[in-house]
């Protein structure tokens, strides 16, 4: 679902980045599945690619289902972009999927481990219904990776 940004310049906004529940024991939890890279690490590998791309980052995480739909909501007025890693909630909220396809900017879902080669009830995610584009089972580069591509989609879309 492709979606247009608003008129209003993407580059004077910062690109959201938005992270659910347990993210914040990068490094330590599972580091088998999830990797050795903490949330620290990646805030600051993402926070550098966007400035590379002339864009500032507003980055959080969250053990809490409704403050992540606060954010979505806040990033429909303050947000060029937005990366959401909703961790447990991608494959459980309404919530989040109602919140996200309000977005009238472009949204990229990330994950580090690869759900399409873990338990059954993970193959299916409902913010991949409001998605752009998803980014799965590249570890912490999948940050990378969507940082790049909304950079470019924000730069396609631009007047």
């Amino acid at each position: 679902m492709a979606r247009k940004t608003k008129a209003k310049s993407s580059k004077s906004r910062p690109i959201y980045v938005l992270n659910g529940p347990n993210l914040n024991l990068l490094g330590m939890r599972e580091p088998e599945v999830y990797g050795r890279t903490t949330l620290a690490e990646i805030r600051a590998l993402v926070t550098e690619r966007a400035k590379a791309g002339g864009y500032a980052v507003t980055f959080r995480q969250t053990n809490h289902e409704g403050e992540l739909v606060d954010w979505l909501q806040e990033a429909r007025e303050k947000a060029a972009g937005v990366i959401l890693n909703a961790g447990g909630y991608s494959h459980t909220s309404v919530a989040i999927l109602d919140a996200a396809r309000a977005l009238a900017q472009p949204l990229i879902e990330v994950h580090l481990s690869n759900p399409y080669s873990r338990e059954r009830y993970r193959r299916h995610s409902f913010v991949s219904e409001a998605a752009d584009g998803v980014i799965c089972g590249l570890g912490a580069r999948g940050y990378s990776a969507a940082m790049d591509a909304l950079i470019a989609m924000l730069k396609d879309a631009a007047p």
